[in-house]
């Protein structure tokens, strides 16, 4: 099994990696629309650890955005890139998510992250990051709020409300995709508006709450570390 090393340049510490956020911030680009839904590809990316062992698993499942059937999927192994310090988790990932990626004989297209964009602290989450070094259209669908507080949203499909910064900037929104059940946290990475970005969720989670994107590939990439476990040993076993 082929395992990705982290890149020798990659940020060692909490210091260099701010730095890099810093300036990979300032190539962001919020005047693009992004495709349109149910048009093209559609691209879900997801990833699993195994602390343990030092790795972590990245699944990217392709979709025809209008059937929603699966085009092409794959997965990559690698090493665990950079500590866990909230705000900084893309760090961890983003080497084995991209070798994922280059990996498709497909276009990736739109890019769907278990993650945020611009609903970050720093205002520049995996989502971004990704859509930065890839130069891809991404937006980020999270299962659970991180540091931004949102009004109470109603109860049907497609009913929203806005996550809010301190002074009001609109980050991203709380967006129902099903009768009754929790919202998903919906934020533009890059090259996308976030009303389109609501758009492709709701209509990706066409009948889970999750987007199909996102479900396919967190299944993907937790099957993939569970065979992986049985070819990577422990560190010192």
């Amino acid at each position: 099994m082929k395992i990705i090393d982290m890149p020798a340049d990659w940020p060692a510490d909490e210091a260099a990696a701010l730095s890099v956020q810093d300036e990979l911030r300032t190539r962001v680009i919020l005047d693009e629309p992004g495709p349109p839904p149910a048009t093209g590809l559609v691209t879900g990316v997801d990833v699993a650890y195994d602390d343990e062992r030092d790795i972590v698993a990245a699944a990217a499942v392709v979709l025809d955005a209008a059937t929603l059937t699966v085009v092409e999927e794959a997965t990559a192994i690698g090493r665990v890139a950079f500590p866990y310090v909230p705000g900084l988790l893309a760090f961890r990932e983003i080497p084995t998510v991209l070798a994922v990626l280059e990996s498709l004989a497909t276009d990736p297209s739109l890019v769907v992250c278990d993650g945020y964009g611009l609903a970050h602290p720093r205002r520049f989450g995996l989502a971004s990051h990704l859509g930065v070094l890839t130069g891809r259209p991404v937006i980020g669908v999270a299962k659970n709020p991180f540091v931004f507080s949102y009004g109470e949203l109603g109860p049907r499909r497609g009913d929203f409300a806005s996550l809010r910064a301190d002074d009001g900037e609109e980050v991203g929104r709380a967006v129902r995709t099903q009768d009754g059940v929790k919202p998903v946290f919906v934020s533009v990475g890059h090259r996308a508006t976030l009303d389109n970005a609501c758009a492709h969720t709701l209509h990706l989670a066409s009948r889970y709450r999750l987007p199909e994107s996102t479900r396919l590939a967190d299944r993907l990439c937790r099957r993939a570390l569970v065979v992986a476990r049985t070819q990577v040993p422990v560190p010192g076993n």
